[in-house]
This record gives C-alpha cells, sequence and structure tokens, in this order.
C-alpha cells in the first residue's frame, strides 16, 4: 500500500475526489494506492497540488531523490 497516496486520500475525502483534483481517474488512484503502477514523476506536483502541499513530492515517489528531494533536517 502506498501511503503517501493514502494520505492524500484522506484529505481529499475519497479516491475519487483525489482523482478530480488531479486529473486522474479513479482506477488509477486505485492502482497507486495498492502499488499495482508506480506514480509517474509526471503526476507527483499534481499530487502534491491536490492535497495543497500537505503530502509533499518526496513522500510519493521516496525512491527518486534526485528527483524530489527530501528536505534537509536540521542536527
Amino acid at each position: 500500500m502506498n501511503l503517501a497516496i493514502e494520505k492524500a486520500i484522506d484529505i481529499a475525502g475519497s479516491q475519487m475526489a483525489l482523482a478530480k483534483r488531479c486529473g486522474k481517474a479513479q482506477s488509477t488512484i486505485s492502482d497507486w494506492l495498492s502499488g499495482k503502477k508506480k506514480i509517474s514523476p509526471e503526476h507527483v506536483h499534481s499530487l502534491v497540488n491536490a492535497t495543497d502541499g500537505k503530502v509533499p513530492a518526496y513522500e510519493f515517489r521516496p525512491d527518486l531523490p534526485n528527483l524530489f528531494p527530501r528536505p534537509n533536517q536540521a542536527a
């Protein structure tokens, strides 16, 4: 299960609501949630916008730190 998508669904209210916010089909959201499909990098920013920035890009694709780096953490 993709926890970032799960958080985004909670913020939007439902899979359908998230789908509408980011311009995707509900079935795509379901596939991302289950891990059946990976979120392509070009869709990450629409998901961040759909959550009003509450779920950062690096949470959607933590495997791509060069594209979606984590913020520097204070030591």
